[in-house]
């Protein structure tokens, strides 16, 4: 049969069969695997990494993965702040803890951005101590601001993780720091980075779905609104995006039950991984996996993103299925 004659039962019937067989032979387990730290100590941890988890895309939770590290010994607000109150740092602020997601206002949904703001260490430390209502602030720079805003953090963390760049034939990108309330919330994406995500401090709690189920995670064509001139108790500016107008982001909050009715298939088909990250564990979060974040209280982690091997036919894939639910737009 030529392709171009393909229906649209034809491919209906063809992502529902990708879901059962993925289901009996990629996600036949319910949790994430865990290890403990013990095993990339042995020679043979970057090719079993590679083999286990890289190469069939899975994620891995790597158990006082980095516990060793003088950062997990050391950081926390106490120790910043007596080391660092007057360091010059890149602070987001929202009202809501939704910074980079859609949010309602005056019964229309948009995608916002965050505002940023400079601000001392010590200050931004007290945003944390001393929470306001409707006022919450997140250290969350994605331009490896760790390395280049926080350099003098390096001594106490790993440049690289080696069995991790043995693996990926590769050094990391970017490294980032994160450090906020807990009311801050990443909203559903994904990335095209391998992702290695150690928590420093606290915990993050990870919601995880697989690439494979892209077919029922809904997006939805977002205008884009930027917050401005957040202050304590709720008042805000709005400003729109001027270097984008409109973004297409994924319509349904895992914690907003109400939208089940709405989007069945997110909160009923696709298989969700739910995995604690607690202090001193690592994360290995593969590329293109759906995650949702959230966090304990002044919660400190680093990540290292990893580049994607475009030459892997696992790209070549999910561009294709991408292709097929008509999302190859949003990758």
């Amino acid at each position: 049969m030529d392709i171009r004659n393909l229906d649209g039962s034809r491919v209906k019937l063809a992502l529902e069969t990708l879901h059962a067989e993925s289901q009996d032979f990629l996600y036949s387990i319910t949790k994430v695997p865990e290890l403990p730290c013990s095993k990339i100590y042995h020679d043979s941890w970057p090719f079993d990494f590679l083999r286990d988890y890289v190469s069939k895309n899975f994620p891995v939770l790597i158990k006082g993965g980095c516990n060793d590290w003088a950062a997990v010994k050391k950081w926390n607000s106490e120790y910043f702040k007596e080391h660092f109150s007057e360091k010059d740092v890149v602070v987001t602020l929202t009202p809501n803890g939704y910074a980079d997601g859609v949010a309602n206002y005056e019964g229309q949904d948009y995608f916002f951005l965050p505002e940023e703001k400079t601000m001392k260490f010590g200050n931004f430390l007290k945003t944390l101590q001393e929470k306001k209502e409707s006022y919450v602030t997140y250290i969350q720079q994605q331009n490896s601001n760790l390395t280049q805003h926080f350099s003098e953090f390096m001594g106490d963390v790993q440049e690289e993780f080696h069995w991790a760049s043995k693996a990926f034939n590769k050094k990391p990108d970017a490294v980032n720091f994160w450090m906020g309330d807990e009311r801050a919330v990443t909203s559903m994406h994904k990335d095209p980075y391998e992702n290695i995500y150690c928590v420093i401090d606290g915990h993050k709690d990870f919601l995880l779905i697989p690439p494979v189920d892209l077919p029922y995670v809904p997006y939805k064509n977002y205008p884009v609104k930027k917050y401005e001139n957040v202050q304590p108790g709720g008042s805000f500016d709005l400003e729109s995006n001027p270097q984008e107008n409109n973004i297409f982001w994924i319509a349904a909050d895992p914690l907003n039950g109400n939208l089940l009715e709405i989007y069945p298939d997110f909160f009923v088909t696709a298989r969700q991984f739910h995995v604690r990250v607690e202090k001193g564990d690592v994360l290995y979060l593969p590329s293109f996996w759906f995650h949702h974040v959230r966090q304990s209280h002044k919660c400190i982690a680093v990540n290292y993103w990893y580049d994607i091997d475009y030459n892997d036919p696992k790209y070549c894939y999910y561009r294709m299925l991408a292709s097929l639910c008509d999302k190859d737009k949003f990758i």
